[in-house]
């Protein structure tokens, strides 16, 4: 560079300004803002409710989500219930209509029918955990989404974590495929069990599919049979 030309301050910060833009656009990072960004994301949402160790303290924390456009649209966050030490979770996609309402899950048709189907293996409600993978209600009962299903399985995960289950019941295809990262159909997979975070895991119908399909009972009979034996298998092993 000449010697002879003068390097004026404002010029050189409006040049570094200048170049800054062209890389990062409008943001500008300077040592004290680079700490305070660094400091947001490690108190942001998920960070915050990431530290829950009670379905309570959860439920407190996420109920008011708004990470989709599900939150704009439901009734009720739908968070689940039933017993928050339960060795048993069923697990299924996403609220219905009268969920949505009540702002509890499986309380609809296919829920009463769900209740038939945990008594019929000799466990009460009230013992298990049941649960979906969205909290909210997908529009006129949708299929969710896979951004949906994205934003809200880490929930789903804190509460599997929390509860710490021996046995995990998949309900219906989207809720086995979404868990076990799989495009397997689900006649393929309710054949065997799986694992699932160190958890056994199996899949079957979903209730609401069985009331459309009353064929489809019996083969959803021999998979609760084979679940209750894998329960008692593993209750007896701990003893």
């Amino acid at each position: 560079m000449p010697k002879n030309i003068k390097h004026n301050p404002v010029e050189q910060a409006e040049s570094i300004l200048k170049h800054h833009k062209n890389l990062f656009g409008n943001l500008l990072y300077t040592e004290k803002t680079t700490s305070s960004v660094v400091k947001e994301s490690e108190t942001n949402y998920s960070e915050e409710w990431a530290s829950a160790t009670t379905l309570n303290d959860l439920n407190d924390k996420i109920c008011n989500c708004q990470k989709c456009e599900l939150g704009s649209t439901r009734k009720n966050f739908v968070f689940g219930s039933g017993n928050p030490k339960a060795d048993v979770m069923f697990i299924g996609e996403a609220p219905g209509a009268e969920e949505d309402i009540q702002g509890l899950p499986f309380v609809g048709r296919a829920g009463q029918l769900l209740t038939k189907i945990i008594e019929s293996i000799n466990f009460k409600r009230e013992e298990v955990f049941i649960c979906n993978i969205l909290k909210c209600r997908p529009p006129n009962n949708r299929d969710p989404l896979p951004n949906e299903m994205q934003t809200c399985e880490p929930y789903l995960q804190k509460q599997i974590e929390i509860i710490n289950p021996k046995l995990i019941l998949c309900l219906g295809r989207i809720s086995g495929q979404t868990l076990l990262k799989s495009n397997e159909t689900l006649t393929t997979l309710r054949q065997k069990v799986h694992t699932y975070r160190g958890i056994s895991l199996m899949v079957t119908y979903h209730p609401a599919a069985l009331l459309r399909n009353p064929h489809w009972k019996r083969p959803t009979w021999e998979d609760l049979k084979k679940f209750r034996a894998l329960y008692d298998e593993m209750k007896n092993a701990n003893k």
